[in-house]
């Protein structure tokens, strides 16, 4: 046998053969191109649900191909896809599409939310992914002399406890709330997200802060949201985290919301995370990805033989 080595100059495109017979070659086997990643839909409905799906994601992707993956899952656009890492404690980070995809789901799991729709009067909220110590607090006094304008989404979670007994319950909710809410209503708009882990009804009146408001990751001292307030999503720190959640979904700031224990135990009892369904891909990736990787010897032969190209040398 012999084998033939081909180069070509890229200038006169002259070509030049050299031919060596071999007894043997050593031939590469491919690397498995992809990993399994689990990634939780958030599902709104009658109830929060929540189902986890496996997908085959590509070793050197990025952010922005788990997103298209994600948003053909859900048969929603890639814009309206809000990805993010959610541990037991709470928000991690949100992923932005730049970003490489090999540590995409390391540091806690992949949650994927999508906005609900604006609403109009007399409409109700529908879902496309159905289809399948203190810190003293700042009060946000810059823009108290304009009017707030526009809507903004905010992702929430809830906690309870303190230090290594602090706990994320509950679902991590998504809403779309005015600029100018004031802290009363803002907390009722989130307990109305809750009502269906509540053990009895809240007083919409004369209740007070039942819980503190503070931003999810970022660095420390920690911000909080002041009830005294008139427009608590008016402060400037908002601002600051809409211009960083990332290029890829649609903004938004991620909020967690602090409940005392008795308070929790009061109105939610022993409630402790979402329950989670597994999508049957769940299972067929990981049986997929756990398998020793196999190839054909046409693939190593294809591999060995692949077009080599070499850049020039700066001038």
């Amino acid at each position: 046998p012999v084998a033939r080595s081909s180069l070509t100059c890229p200038h006169c495109l002259k070509q030049s053969n050299t031919f060596d017979p071999f007894l043997c070659i050593s031939l590469p086997i491919p690397l498995r191109q992809t990993r399994a990643l689990n990634v939780t839909l958030v599902l709104q409905c009658e109830r929060w649900r929540f189902v986890r799906v496996g997908l085959a994601v590509p070793l050197l992707g990025t952010v922005a191909d788990l997103r298209a993956m994600v948003a053909r899952e859900g048969r929603v656009p890639p814009e309206q896809v809000i990805l993010a890492e959610l541990s037991p404690r709470g928000f991690l980070r949100s992923l932005a599409d730049p970003e490489a995809l090999a540590a995409a789901g390391e540091a806690g799991p992949v949650y994927a939310f999508q906005p609900p729709p604006a609403r109009r009067a007399g409409t109700a909220p529908r879902s496309d992914w159905l289809r399948l110590r203190a810190v003293p607090t700042a009060r946000s006094s810059d823009c108290l002399h304009r009017a707030p304008a526009g809507r903004i989404l905010l992702l929430l979670c809830n906690t309870a406890g303190t230090g290594p007994q602090l706990a994320r319950f509950g679902p991590p909710l998504v809403l779309r709330e005015e600029r100018g809410v004031s802290w009363e209503q803002l907390q009722q708009n989130i307990l109305a997200q809750l009502r269906g882990v509540l053990r009895g009804e809240v007083r919409p009146q004369g209740t007070g802060a039942l819980f503190r408001i503070r931003l999810a990751g970022g660095s420390a001292p920690c911000t909080y949201l002041s009830p005294q307030d008139p427009r608590p999503l008016c402060h400037p720190a908002i601002d600051r985290a809409l211009q960083l959640s990332g290029a890829g979904g649609p903004p938004h700031v991620r909020l967690t919301v602090e409940w005392d224990m008795s308070t929790k135990e009061r109105l939610f009892g022993s409630i402790q995370e979402e329950a989670v369904q597994d999508a049957e891909s769940v299972r067929r990736q990981q049986q997929a990805h756990g398998q020793q990787h196999s190839c054909t010897l046409d693939e190593c032969f294809q591999l060995y033989t692949k077009e080599e190209q070499v850049r020039e040398p700066p001038g």
